[in-house]
């Protein structure tokens, strides 16, 4: 086993476990941003339980009009993930007062990420909505839900550059205890608007999506906020206008296209499944949206623990440590490799339970159930493969992940849904197989990568 230096915190019988160092440093790191990724997907998830009590078809609205709106939002978080890389990078490399250049890079940013995939929803989603074959009405009870949600993605960017910025000091606690405050907030306004209470109209799917919106809203302000009025803001640049640095903007944006392309392939894959499941039926969009709400309940763990193992592998790397980065990402693949295993043996025996707390309708749960067990054969592969990508990426390996999420969900994984779903009449069970068969590809190809890059080192 590996000797750490002298200075090494963990140690047993006299020895330095690098390993167990390793792990601990990963956990007290990745806890709380998996606090903070489960307070993202408990927002979308009392939108759904409370829009889905209120009416199962109000339900397919928000699932349409919410898949447009996370392709944005996701690549939205790809596109800031650079803020996260550099400032580990600058940690580790000892400019720890150079992060602030970072965040403001970063802002300035997210501002116009959020502002341009807003205007682009705008735009372009009612249109899109309406030309892939869905029942006119369905169209426009997503439409409705789409342009609201549009208007919360500024503040959303906002609030993701400037977590993202405290994740790479390696303070990730802030942010995790603003999401649940802003999920208190949310569920707040689902109660109150989507049913209609004190006397309020009833918005249903809209309701959601405003309530939604508010959320993310308190979200930007509340993390500026506190970033403003951090005692160590001044030395670590917040405030100082720092001199134009093509070079590191460059490089922060490298990062972020080559994650922005990946998030975008992956959840356009993904968004596309609520379309296929929409030319089924309104009852299978429905019950999609059942399956797809529990698995990226469990994908926040994982993209909990990348965001953990990157600034872990991105310290290593700024300090030109091979041995080091290895093991952060060693450490991070097995951790995430239980848990995965974990969580798919607790949901497949308790699916229809789970899927019972969507609704009570009996032709929505009869497909929703059986498609939710299949998924569980998901959990492990997917887990693997967002920890191992954003490893990749953290040591300056940023593309091969982007075309790897591309061959894997978007040449693979869509159409291989459609053939099941509809010429092989699978339905909703077909599309789940699909996300099985394409979340494997993935993992197996991003390890590869991995390992023969270290090999190389």
């Amino acid at each position: 086993m590996d000797r750490a230096p002298a200075q090494a915190s963990s140690l047993a019988g006299g020895r330095v476990l690098p390993v167990r160092t390793e792990l601990a440093e990963l956990l007290k790191l990745s806890g709380p941003v998996v606090i903070s990724r489960l307070g993202i997907m408990a927002m979308g998830l009392s939108d759904a339980i409370v829009v889905g009590r209120y009416s199962a078809v109000q339900l397919g609205y928000h699932a349409l009009g919410w898949a447009p709106s996370a392709v944005a939002v996701t690549m939205a978080i790809g596109l800031l993930s650079g803020v996260q890389v550099m400032t580990a990078r600058a940690i580790g490399e000892g400019r720890r007062n150079e992060t602030g250049a970072v965040l403001r890079r970063g802002l300035g940013y997210a501002l116009w990420v959020g502002l341009g995939s807003a205007a682009l929803l705008v735009l372009l989603g009612p249109p899109f909505l309406h030309a892939i074959g869905l029942e006119k009405s369905l169209a426009d009870g997503a439409t409705r839900a789409l342009l609201v949600f549009a208007l919360s993605l500024p503040g959303y960017t906002i609030s993701v550059s400037a977590a993202s910025w405290l994740e790479g000091l390696s303070r990730p606690g802030p942010f995790a205890w603003a999401m649940w405050v802003a999920n208190a907030i949310n569920l707040g306004l689902d109660l109150l608007l989507v049913p209609g209470t004190f006397g309020l109209p009833a918005l249903g799917a809209v309701g959601g999506a405003c309530a939604t919106t508010g959320a993310r809203s308190f979200l930007a302000v509340a993390m500026l906020t506190y970033i403003a009025f951090m005692p160590e803001a001044r030395a670590l640049g917040v405030f100082t206008k720092p001199p134009r640095d093509r070079a590191a903007e460059a490089d922060q944006r490298r990062i972020g296209f080559g994650a922005g392309a990946s998030n975008f392939f992956e959840v356009a894959a993904f968004s596309s499944m609520n379309i296929i499941a929409g030319w089924i039926g309104g009852l299978a969009v429905a019950a999609w949206a059942i399956v797809l709400n529990v698995a990226a309940i469990v994908f926040m763990v994982p993209l909990g623990l990348a965001t953990g193992a990157a600034v872990r592998v991105g310290r290593a790397y700024g300090a030109r440590e091979p041995r080091g980065v290895v093991r952060a990402a060693l450490v991070a693949f097995g951790v995430i490799s239980l848990f995965g295993v974990a969580v798919g043996l607790v949901i497949w025996p308790n699916a229809a339970l789970i899927s019972s707390a969507y609704t009570k309708n009996p032709e929505t749960l009869a497909i929703a159930i059986p498609a939710l067990i299949v998924s569980c054969l998901m959990y492990l592969p997917d887990c693997l493969q967002v920890v191992t990508a954003q490893s990749l990426r953290a040591r300056g390996d940023v593309w091969v992940p982007t075309g790897t999420h591309l061959t894997s969900y978007i040449v693979v994984m869509a159409p291989l849904a459609w053939f099941l779903a509809i010429p092989r009449h699978m339905g909703v069970l077909g599309i789940a197989w699909a996300v099985v068969i394409a979340s494997l590809i993935s993992a197996v190809l991003l390890l590869g990568r991995f390992w023969m890059l270290s090999r190389r080192d």
